[in-house]
């Protein structure tokens, strides 16, 4: 599937649904949503309580009636009825009535990289629910090296990493298309995990998920790289007796095991690079990798690739952001025209 520049230029919405966050550019206002892709239900009614942040910091805090869930995963809609339900939500009663005043009303979302027709078609539907009559898919590894400021159009060789929080997608472009590109099934939620099993495992500690990203900043000081002891305190519930106890860990034993799954991302870029022509390596000797995407924050995780690969690794100045500026660019026009291919494989 081709969509030209031309056609994205006459949609009036774009959606980046991601699986820790969902946001919403709306053409001409800019991103007017930017709030976790979480919703609470009320199971006895069927009833959505809540959505995003609100409905995120009820996670793990609910009575039994009521349940947090996440309709996306991995990029893709695994629950189409709630991530419609989540969306209209999210935009509020204003800026739906803004957008319906479109009667050919227009939409682009972002689409992981080999994306099968069943998740474009689960992607189609939840925006055809909000009233969009035609449904433009874009490819988020093209519509975030645009977002970072790369010249994807430059018959020259960019290597952009989007790494979110089910899935690290890998890609060399050139001339506006994606000539080699890997989609490795390790993203944030796999280190987070990773630091869950190891307190689990070595210190019988079950760890409240809110408590994994203020443990990844204690490492911020020294990154996944640094040698030498160094000790934090964590606190949690106890395995065996279920109360509450601190203990003081290993920040190297943590950074460890955050190394493990971030082994096969190393591997994704290996194989990358040897599905690419020589001439576009050699660009990437001195242009390196641009980090996109939340996980690209990971204290020392550009560190790790840069002394994995030998090329230099840059983090982009709002990685989170860089695929919804990517496809809004390309709504406002703001790119030289030219055609993408954003769904070849």
């Amino acid at each position: 599937m081709t969509v030209s520049l031309d056609q994205l230029r006459r949609c009036h919405f774009a959606v980046d649904l991601g699986a820790a966050r969902t946001r919403v550019y709306v053409k001409g206002s800019g991103l007017v949503v930017d709030q976790p892709s979480v919703a609470a239900v009320n199971t006895r009614t069927g009833g959505l309580i809540a959505v995003g942040d609100f409905a995120e910091r009820m996670t793990g805090r609910t009575p039994h009636y009521i349940t947090v869930v996440r309709p996306i995963s991995g990029g893709t809609v695994i629950d189409i009825e709630m991530a419609h339900r989540m969306l209209r939500q999210l935009l509020g009663d204003k800026t739906r009535r803004a957008l319906r005043r479109n009667l050919r009303l227009r939409a682009a979302a972002c689409t992981p990289h080999g994306a099968d027709p069943l998740a474009q078609r689960a992607i189609t539907e939840t925006l055809v629910g909000l009233g969009a009559r035609r449904v433009e898919l874009v490819d988020t590894l093209i519509a975030a090296a645009i977002g970072c400021g790369l010249p994807v159009e430059q018959p020259e060789a960019t290597m952009i990493m989007m790494c979110g929080a089910a899935t690290t997608q890998v890609a060399v472009l050139s001339l506006g298309s994606i000539v080699a590109a890997e989609r490795i099934p390790v993203g944030g939620e796999a280190v987070d995990n990773a630091i869950v099993q190891h307190l689990r495992h070595e210190h019988h500690l079950m760890l409240p998920g809110q408590s994994v990203r203020p443990l990844q900043v204690t490492l911020s000081d020294t990154g996944l790289t640094a040698q030498g002891p160094a000790q934090t305190e964590i606190h949690g519930r106890d395995v065996v007796t279920g109360l509450p106890r601190s203990v003081r860990i290993d920040t190297a034993a943590v950074r460890d095991a955050i190394e493990t799954p971030l082994t096969a991302v190393l591997d994704g870029i290996g194989k990358v690079l040897r599905d690419c022509p020589p001439d576009l390596v050699a660009d990437l000797a001195d242009r390196g990798i641009v980090m996109a995407g939340g996980s690209a924050l990971l204290p020392g995780f550009d560190q790790m690739l840069r002394e994995a690969t030998g090329m230099p690794v840059h983090i982009a100045e709002q990685p989170d952001l860089c695929a919804a500026q990517g496809i809004g660019a390309m709504l406002e026009g703001r790119i030289e025209p030219m055609v993408l291919n954003p769904l070849a494989a």
